[in-house]
Formats: structure tokens, C-alpha cells, sequence
């Protein structure tokens, strides 16, 4: 399959033994991207217990854009953080994420941004119509469509001065375009976010994030696997580089052996022990610059 550099690692080949995997129909059953191939039956799930969840849509233009929300109930000026999705969609894994951090006491939420394609993306089986979609996304129109959800979250009673930012794949390139922008979070967490960007995405994708580590506003985490296909070690370390020789606060760290996707439990490209400790390097982090 030709894929895209900087999401190779977003499919992988259906495992040898199928045990411990969802069957196609038990996987679109529960939520998850059909398009990112065998479901693991062990897929971390997140409960609502003791949160407020649901779908709201926010107003930019185009139309009503679908989000995701949880936050802890009957909890006054919540912190914000916003959730940025991978390519394949707002499905259960993103899902599952907001809660997570719901119980660490965020207003969390995602925003659907490829909402104006009409297309249900998590149930999109074919790569190249997902991929179409979303390499079509300028960046503009995406980080207006966060400051969006960013207003929409501060009138439901978000605390916005203490705005965070957790992507995984495409959506940890949106962390790094948004730390950049003129409105940014208080600390992003980039999840095997592409640096660099293909040369024939320019008139939409004008800078990448490496072109933009001088412009760096906001502290970022940047979390990546050594084995990522995509995303070569080599890219990670130029930008740690550049960020520094900028003055900027970043941290980096990569995982031994670790794929593309390692974060994606509902993956065969899962790594529980990067995962967990990427988790509370993110969790940490956000405690570090005051968000949680």
C-alpha cells in the first residue's frame, strides 16, 4: 500500500494469528477506525463514571462542527485541553483519550475538523479516501477550527487560561502548527507528530513544524518510537536542535523499537509500556505548565 510518509505506521498488516483481535464487525460495533485494520479485543475502555459526557457541535465556517466532550461532573472552570485526532477520524480510541483525561479533572475535547467532507471517516475502510480527505485539510482552516472549539469550551465554563494540547500522528502535526499559532495552548504533547511535510502539500501546508521552531509560543512534548517508518530519528533530533539553538522549551523522548502508533491501544501497533509511560510523561507535563 502507498502511503503517505508521515502515517505508514497507521496501518499494519493483519497479525499472523488473529487471537486477541475484534472480528470486522465486532470492531465497527464498538467504534473504531475500520480503516487502521485488526481491532485488538483488549483495547483500553474508559468509563463515564463520575463525568459528564457528550456531542455538542461549534459554529465555523462551513457549518456545525461535531466535538466530543467530557469533563468531570458538576466541576466549576475545569482546565481545557484539547484532543486532536489522528487521520482515521473521531472513532472510540479518541474517544476513550477525552475521558481519560475527564478523570484527570480536564474539560476535555475533540473536534471532528474533516466534519465538511461529509464523509464518516472511522468507517471508511479504503486508506486512500481517508487520505484524500485529510491532506486536504488546510492549515488555516484548522487551527481557526480549534480557536473555535476553544471558544466554544470557554463559554461552557472551560478555564481557557489554562489550555492544553495532546495529538497523536496528524493530530500531533495540529500540536505543533497550534503551539505556533497565534493563540496557543499553555503546553502541547505531540505524539509521533510529522516534523517535515511533502513538498506538494505546500499551498496548504505552507510551514511545517520544523520550519516553524523558531515561532515555537507554546512548551511541546514530543513523544516518538525509534522504529517509526515515517518519522526518522534523524527529524527528531533536528527539531529538538533547532528548538534549542531557538531558545524554546520542548522535551523529547524516544522510544527503543517502538512504531508509529505506539499510544493506539486499539492497534496492533500498541506498545503498553511506551504507551503508559507516555502517558504520564503527558500528564506530568501539563502539571508542569499549569494546566491540570
Amino acid at each position: 500500500m502507498n502511503l503517505p510518509a508521515d502515517i505508514k505506521g497507521l496501518w499494519t498488516p493483519p497479525p499472523l494469528s488473529r487471537r486477541g483481535f475484534m472480528r470486522a464487525s465486532s470492531a465497527a460495533a464498538t467504534g473504531y477506525a475500520l480503516s487502521a485494520g485488526p481491532v485488538r479485543a483488549d483495547a483500553i475502555r474508559t468509563d463515564a463514571a463520575g463525568l459528564t459526557t457528550g456531542e455538542a457541535k461549534v459554529a465555523v465556517p462551513g457549518g456545525q462542527m461535531p466535538v466530543y466532550f467530557a469533563r468531570p461532573a458538576n466541576a466549576a472552570n475545569p482546565p481545557v485541553v484539547l484532543v486532536a485526532m489522528e487521520a482515521l477520524g473521531l472513532h472510540e480510541y479518541i474517544r476513550d483519550v477525552v475521558r481519560r483525561l475527564a478523570k484527570q479533572g480536564a474539560l476535555a475535547v475533540a473536534p471532528d475538523y474533516y466534519f465538511r467532507a461529509g464523509v464518516d471517516l472511522p468507517n471508511q475502510t479504503d486508506f486512500s479516501k481517508v487520505f484524500a480527505i485529510v491532506n486536504a485539510k488546510p492549515d488555516a482552516e484548522m487551527i481557526a477550527d480549534l480557536d473555535a472549539t476553544v471558544a466554544w469550551a470557554k463559554a461552557q465554563g472551560g478555564d481557557t487560561n489554562r489550555l492544553g494540547m495532546v495529538g497523536f500522528c496528524r493530530g500531533g502535526r495540529a500540536v505543533w502548527q497550534y503551539s505556533a499559532a497565534a493563540h496557543p495552548p499553555k503546553a502541547g504533547v505531540a505524539f509521533y507528530g510529522p516534523l517535515e511535510d511533502p513538498a506538494e502539500q505546500k499551498a496548504i501546508w505552507p510551514k511545517s513544524a520544523m520550519d516553524q521552531a523558531a515561532d515555537m509560543k507554546a512548551p511541546v512534548l514530543g513523544l516518538y518510537g525509534e522504529a517509526d517508518q515515517g518519522i526518522l530519528v534523524m527529524q527528531v533530533e533536528e527539531m529538538q536542535d533547532k528548538l534549542k539553538d531557538a531558545g524554546k522549551t520542548a522535551e523529547f523522548h524516544i522510544y527503543p523499537g517502538a512504531p508509529h502508533g505506539f499510544h493506539a491501544d486499539f492497534r496492533s501497533s500498541y506498545r503498553k509500556e511506551a504507551a503508559e509511560d507516555g502517558w504520564a510523561r503527558t500528564l506530568a507535563w501539563f502539571r508542569r505548565f499549569g494546566v491540570l
